[in-house]
């Protein structure tokens, strides 16, 4: 989980991943951030999250995020 904070740190450096749990609902990431932490878990993870997936509830915490990354590997 620290190395997948780590990146999205690298993608948006001023949030605070570890702890924000509304970042799609309070507009913290907007649609061009979502897109990059798509394709860099595409590139690191060699994951490809489906378009019915990329919805307000898995992008709104790091969390929900790696475990729609963990379960789709």
């Amino acid at each position: 989980m620290k190395e997948f904070i780590e990146m999205l740190k690298k993608i948006k450096p001023n949030v605070d991943f570890e702890n924000e749990e509304a970042l799609v609902d309070d507009g913290i990431l907007e649609s061009l951030d979502i897109i990059s932490i798509i394709s860099e878990i595409a590139d690191k993870y060699g994951v490809v999250i489906p378009s019915d997936e990329i919805i307000p509830d898995n992008f709104n915490s790091a969390i929900a995020l790696y475990e729609l990354v963990e379960d789709l590997k």
